[in-house]
């Protein structure tokens, strides 16, 4: 069954929770543990149906936000997602009470009735107007970017066609297109603004509803975290700035040496080596092709999960009109499908969506036939190390996407995940500085932002455009808009990354099935159980940091970067 073939329906939602009611009542009134497994059991296939059919709805409103179809069902699931929370709540409260939990962890995993814990504290029945808000103000964000129509050279771009041209050979052409870029953000700069302002307002509103100090506290909750806290984040940035920043100055250093420049500008930094960056040789159609080699012989995992993404076109790869920026992956729980949605541009991103979101869809392929939905994929940030350990396993058959520009390649991948690092984490500071503050005037948000920038990013160096001047760079990164606090995710689980590639690149044995065993747990446990469990060190231990960057530095000082 092919992906344009799996049919959606709008649930209807009187009858469905009434439905969804009905279960739950009956689940309330369970006497032990096995009338409540089955319960659960047709709770599941429920919850399975509805999330499959949201899926649906938001991927196929993502690859076209003028279709006018799944446009207003986008918008009626924006709307009706939050009610349905509700009978979610009241699933966990039933759970959280059960006075036979020991008995049920054979069948829902013990992670299951932590994350009720998280459900239940951040959500309230009264707050319901203010997620349908916030839903509709990130919809309004994802449609404002998407329908930006750049013109540049006799051509209209996109913002991701457009980034493609700010890696031009040509360095005036290079600044062009990205001030070209920029100037889109600069004309909706009000927009950006306003949005942004509602968001953070109806966020603080729904915290201090809850009875949280500020919405730092409700969305940790959000986002399950369920054995960290904001106290290990804090310690661990201190950590990115004394072990990562300098090796990053350093990195940019041998970059404008490599480029003849005295310094770099903000157009010269993701244009790494005078020669150009890496791009993958061949048609959207020939990295497909390339990628299925790749998996086939990966292992026998791997070369199952391909030929299903392949053969039922679980994806959407090629950036058109109206289509909405960046990548994902998402899963059809129903048709244990996941689906991998990005914006090719020529660029070497391609290929690392082809690893990147890859992993996040062999992951879920991996976990599909765990039952408890809630458990099937684990929290954020542990998904997030499946996705980007893939980047590194795959780097013995780039040869198949880059030919001649292969070494050129890891250079720019593993300079571009110690580079991400303290830009990572520079985002997760600036929204705990926004929620801490949420009254703060819109110039002070800015200044914010350019204030942290000096800590993390010291180098940046604007010139003469001016709205990056003032601090709005961040318009640019979706997930302070849509998903507030998920990117310190990315960070954590690159440096687990890392530590996977360290281990390859030592030839140890045993990394592979680590690996595998990481994914088939799915959401079973917490982030630092899964990590224990892939045999890695947890990102927030003092000294882990250190020992992945001087790995990293060993291959740089073993490379003469100026013949790349």
């Amino acid at each position: 069954m092919k992906f344009n073939e799996f049919k959606y329906e709008r649930l209807d939602f009187d009858k469905s929770t009434k439905e969804f009611s009905n279960l739950l009542d009956k689940l309330e009134k369970s006497t032990d543990s096995k009338e409540f497994k089955k319960i659960f059991k047709e709770l599941n296939v429920f919850r399975a149906h509805l999330t499959t059919m949201v899926s649906l709805a938001q991927v196929r409103h993502t690859i076209d936000t003028s279709d006018k179809f799944y446009d207003e069902e986008n918008d009626y699931w924006n709307d009706k997602l939050p009610l349905y929370a509700s009978y979610e709540n009241k699933l966990s409260k039933i759970a959280l009470k059960c006075d036979f939990k020991d008995e049920l962890y054979d069948y829902i995993p013990e992670t299951y009735f932590k994350l009720a814990e998280c459900s239940e504290k951040s959500f309230d029945e009264k707050i319901i107007p203010l997620l349908q808000e916030e839903n509709r103000l990130t919809t309004e964000y994802g449609k404002l970017k998407a329908s930006a129509k750049i013109e540049f050279e006799g051509e209209i771009l996109n913002l991701s066609q457009i980034a493609a041209k700010a890696l031009d050979d040509n360095r005036e052409k290079r600044k062009k297109a990205y001030d070209a870029k920029i100037d889109f953000y600069s004309k909706n700069e009000a927009e950006f603004d306003r949005i942004f302002d509602e968001l953070v307002k109806v966020r603080d509103k729904m915290a201090k509803s809850l009875g949280f100090k500020n919405y730092i506290e409700l969305g940790y909750l959000r986002m399950n975290r369920l054995d960290y806290d904001q106290d290990m984040v804090a310690n661990y940035r201190k950590q990115i700035v004394n072990d990562i920043v300098p090796t990053v100055t350093k990195l940019r250093e041998k970059q404008a040496n490599r480029l003849g420049l005295k310094s770099l500008k903000y157009y010269d930094i993701p244009y790494k080596f005078a020669t150009g960056n890496p791009k993958p040789k061949g048609s959207a159609n020939d990295l497909v092709n390339a990628a299925v080699e790749m998996y086939h012989d990966m292992s026998p995992e791997t070369s199952e999960f391909i030929d299903l993404m392949y053969n039922s076109e679980l994806w959407d790869l090629k950036s058109k009109p109206n289509k909405e920026m960046g990548g994902y992956c998402t899963t059809f729980p129903d048709y244990k499908a996941p689906f991998i949605f990005s914006n090719f541009n020529g660029t070497s991103g391609d290929v690392d969506v082809l690893t990147h979101e890859a992993g996040h869809a062999f992951q879920a392929y991996q976990s599909r036939n765990i039952e408890t939905i809630d458990c099937q994929g684990p929290t954020l940030e542990s998904c997030e190390i499946h996705s980007m350990s893939m980047e590194f396993f795959a780097y013995k058959y780039m040869n198949k996407f880059f030919k001649e520009d292969t070494q050129k390649y890891y250079y720019l991948h593993l300079a571009g995940t110690l580079e991400f690092l303290p830009y990572g984490v520079l985002v997760d500071h600036f929204q705990h500085v926004i929620y801490e503050n949420p009254n703060m005037s819109i110039d002070d948000r800015k200044k914010a932002y350019h204030d942290l920038e000096s800590i993390y990013l010291p180098n940046n160096d604007y010139g003469d455009n001016q709205l990056l001047n003032k601090g709005c760079w961040w318009y640019q990164q979706g997930h302070i808009f849509q998903v507030p606090f998920y990117y310190i995710d990315y960070t954590l689980a690159q440096v687990c990354a890392l530590q996977f590639w360290v281990r390859m690149i030592n030839d140890d044995k045993t990394y592979w099935n680590d690996y595998l065993h990481l994914c088939k747990l799915g959401g079973t446990k917490s982030f630092l159980q899964l990590v224990q469990e892939a045999n890695l060190i947890s990102p927030f231990e003092d000294g882990c940091l250190k020992t992945v960057k001087d790995k990293a530095n060993e291959y740089f000082n073993s490379v003469d970067d100026t013949k790349l």
